[in-house]
């Protein structure tokens, strides 16, 4: 009995001690964790400039809270102390308060004195954990920075420039090595500069257009940004000739509603319900913005290569029916319902005529655009394109090169057209342009060729 009873109690303080254990185990076992915090420090680039900038850091460390964070930027031995923050305790036996922290840290290098150069940026964080004799679990992190505040430099080569409100341009420059990015400003819209046609890499080019409301008063330079985000502006001699487009009246009658809105039904920017006349608006401005949109991201894209040659080919025996940049004012029964601008050259000629390649380039986009009904763009190099719509059929595809003259479709009356006949544009990068200069021989002397021809470096490439 005495020994049933012994074994009992033995068997109580078994219990007792499992209950009284555990516990505490489990505390001991959190208290001492070994879960690293978590931090997210990714840097946008690897190059600090001139400007007063801003590393983002997020911290976690959700079980034992985060005690501390250490940052700095060493530079030739010098060592500057950019943040230095204790993160308050719960308690002894809780652990920190913070689980989570943001922080933004500016940091500008006229500010520390440093000067360019290679530099390290170096943080540690800690936690709450007992680890490491109570100091806490820790990461480490070093990125590798070059602090750059010099701006790249600037000589423009091209010395005259003379312009025509919705016309074409070049201008030639050179930039020094460090220039990541490099273009000329028109107004609020940057035409990227190319290298690649001359033997000095350094020598760029940037053929540029105005739009059509862009008049004299148009600021125009040269502008190039490094890797650290300084930059630099340069400014070029140039004169803008004023013009004054023609207005234009376009009946819309019934009979074109309904030979034409079926052609846009499948469409998701065309509302299935309403009156014909009420399509058309919705496709004559936002799908015709919409296209724009389209055309603006497909020629983000261009071939460091000058592919055509000599004055761009007219569509021959064809007679314009519409002009560049008319005004156009549409009506219906007498009400005006809408004004766009044509941005383009309507030729018209026999039905489905063969239409030629302006000039030489490789096909970048052929098939259905809204308002262009089928159409080809053709990329001519470093940002200049045509583009062929209305087209009843084409005969090329994505990725082909043709020659100036190669027949690349038929004209139609696809689209917005009200008859068969070729729409013709010309684009500088993301710009409508005059097509009249580029079909002009000594226009594309005067202001292309000669100042290519002028630079004092033999063409890597024709």
């Amino acid at each position: 009995m005495k020994e049933k009873t012994k074994r009992k109690k033995s068997g109580l303080l078994i219990i007792a001690g499992i209950i009284i254990l555990v516990p505490i185990f489990w505390f001991l076992l959190i208290r001492f964790e070994g879960q690293d915090p978590e931090v997210g420090f990714e840097l946008a680039s690897p190059y600090l400039g001139k400007k007063a900038q801003k590393f983002s850091i997020s911290l976690t460390d959700p079980q034992s809270g985060l005690r501390k964070v250490w940052v700095a930027m060493v530079k030739d031995g010098k060592e500057v102390v950019l943040v230095d923050t204790d993160f308050p305790s719960a308690g002894f036996f809780s652990g920190g308060k913070t689980k989570s922290h943001t922080m933004e840290i500016p940091f500008e290098p006229s500010s520390y004195q440093l000067s360019d150069g290679e530099a390290i940026l170096r943080l540690a964080v800690w936690d709450y954990s007992w680890r490491d004799w109570w100091k806490g679990n820790r990461v480490y992190i070093e990125k590798n920075l070059i602090i750059d505040t010099r701006p790249p430099e600037i000589e423009v080569i091209s010395s005259v420039h003379n312009l025509t409100q919705g016309g074409s341009g070049l201008v030639v420059f050179r930039t020094s090595q460090d220039a990541h990015q490099s273009g000329v400003q028109v107004g609020d819209n940057f035409f990227p500069a190319h290298a690649g046609y001359f033997q000095d890499a350094g020598i760029q080019m940037a053929y540029i257009g105005l739009g059509y409301l862009q008049g004299p008063e148009t600021r125009i330079y040269v502008r190039a940004e490094d890797q650290a985000g300084n930059s630099a502006e340069a400014g070029i001699n140039y004169y803008i000739r004023k013009k004054v487009f023609k207005k234009d009246k376009i009946r819309i009658s019934d009979r074109f509603l309904n030979r034409k809105m079926p052609e846009f039904k499948a469409l998701a920017s065309v509302p299935p319900t309403g009156s014909s006349i009420e399509k058309f608006i919705k496709i004559n401005r936002d799908l015709r913005r919409a296209n724009y949109q389209q055309l603006t991201e497909l020629v983000q894209t261009t071939a460091a290569v000058k592919y055509w040659q000599g004055a761009f080919k007219r569509m021959s025996g064809a007679a314009n029916q519409a002009g560049f940049a008319d005004h156009r004012v549409y009506e219906y029964k007498g009400d005006l319902i809408d004004r766009q601008v044509h941005l383009g050259i309507d030729l018209a000629s026999v039905q489905h005529a063969p239409v030629p390649a302006a000039n030489s380039g490789v096909i970048m986009f052929r098939g259905d655009l809204g308002i262009y009904g089928k159409a080809v763009l053709i990329d001519h190099g470093f940002g200049l394109f045509s583009m062929y719509a209305h087209l009843n059929a084409s005969d090329v595809t994505k990725g082909q090169q043709v020659q100036r003259g190669d027949i690349i479709g038929r004209t139609g009356s696809t689209g917005l057209a009200g008859g068969d006949h070729l729409h013709f544009s010309m684009l500088v990068h993301n710009t409508f342009v005059n097509p009249i200069e580029w079909w002009d021989a000594s226009w594309i002397k005067n202001n292309i060729t000669a100042k290519i021809e002028a630079v004092p470096s033999a063409p890597a490439s024709k």
